[in-house]
């Protein structure tokens, strides 16, 4: 399985001091490492900072899942590199998408939706992540009936996704709020996960139970069972009642 994670990594200049001292290597840094330790698994990554702004097309062309965070600088991702990732989603690419990255145009051109909305706050607060698919194979190993991040980001309902065709997590938060923080969808061949955990001033990537559901996301993306090419009659539409030879 090849997995590629891809980050902005250009905190708010507010932000960048405390950033640097958690993640050294960058947010993407923290979570190649992570899918490294998986058996099977070869992990690259880039950043906006790169050339093609991290999307390089060798690289892409052979990855089976992609992992994408983004934060405040979704609008500057290229329409160009949008049309392709979506494309390859559709194809049957993998997508994680991670905390902020609800806001990319990546997610929300797969959604149909403004993913962009929903409810924050930036409060130190605790997140209970309750497992509410326990027998989900992203909630596997993960004991409990929920597990707790102890300082996150908030997010909260209404969050403007469609409905999920399957819900592994729901996030209570100190504050009160709740927002349905762990959502599986299938776009044409391609399996997407939005994951809510992660804001990069917070050491929450270092967490065993994160750390456990990006590895699951991941083998799940992936489906390791060849992905079929659609049959030629099923491209081909012929109106009903039309002979053909």
């Amino acid at each position: 399985m090849k997995v590629h994670v891809w980050a902005e990594d250009r905190p708010l200049p507010e932000a960048e001091a405390q950033m640097r001292r958690i993640y050294p290597n960058g947010v993407e840094g923290a979570i190649a490492d992570c899918l490294r330790e998986m058996e099977g698994v070869t992990v690259t990554a880039s950043t906006m900072q790169d050339a093609m702004q991290g999307f390089d097309r060798e690289i892409l062309d052979r990855t089976d899942v992609l992992v994408y965070w983004s934060h405040k600088h979704w609008r500057e991702v290229a329409d160009e590199h949008v049309d392709y990732l979506q494309k390859r989603v559709l194809e049957g690419m993998g997508l994680i998408v991670l905390h902020s990255a609800h806001a990319s145009k990546l997610f929300s051109r797969l959604m149909g939706t403004r993913t962009q909305s929903l409810r924050w706050r930036e409060n130190d607060e605790l997140q209970r992540y309750w497992i509410v698919s326990p027998a989900h194979p992203i909630a596997q190993g993960l004991s409990g009936e929920f597990f707790e991040i102890p300082m996150d980001e908030t997010y909260g309902e209404y969050f403007e996704i469609p409905q999920p065709q399957q819900q592994v997590f729901l996030t209570w938060s100190a504050g009160g709020e709740v927002l349905r923080s762990g959502c599986c969808w299938t776009r044409g061949k391609g399996r997407i996960f939005y994951f809510q955990a992660g804001h990069e001033t917070y050491p929450v990537y270092y967490q065993k139970e994160v750390r456990q559901v990006l590895k699951n996301a991941a083998r799940w993306a992936c489906q390791e069972s060849p992905i079929r090419d659609f049959p030629t009659w099923a491209r081909e539409a012929t109106p009903l009642g039309t002979d053909t030879e």
